[in-house]
């Protein structure tokens, strides 16, 4: 069980990671779906900020477990966040992509509980 728990944590925290750079380092086609969403660009780095130290924290979790609790449940609240924010752009069709970032956030969070 500890083996699955590292990959998935270690796919989770690579997602998240990869989500927040791009969005630091405003990527082309992030810049225009947050631009969408009617994100205001004053919170940009931050939320870029925020995914990329909830990828450092789900790492950190594999030597001290609280810090990956608090960055899966950040993260999932985060992504959760992505979701509403879609929706109430009315952008229906893109609401799984914050999802598919999600999950494997949540499969780390269950698999260290269960480990």
């Amino acid at each position: 069980m500890r083996t699955a728990q590292i990959i998935v944590t270690l796919l989770a925290a690579l997602m998240a990671g990869f989500s927040g750079a791009v969005l630091l380092l405003r990527a082309q086609w992030i810049v225009k779906a947050l631009t969408d969403y009617a994100v205001p660009q004053s919170w940009w780095t931050l939320l870029g900020v925020a995914k990329t130290a909830g990828a450092v924290g789900l790492v950190a979790g594999l030597f001290v477990p609280v810090i990956g609790v608090a960055a899966g449940i950040g993260l999932v609240l985060y992504f959760l966040g992505a979701v509403v924010t879609v929706a109430r752009a009315r952008w229906y069709s893109h609401i799984p992509f914050p999802l598919v970032y999600a999950a494997p956030v949540v499969g780390a969070l269950v698999l260290g509980r269960a480990a």
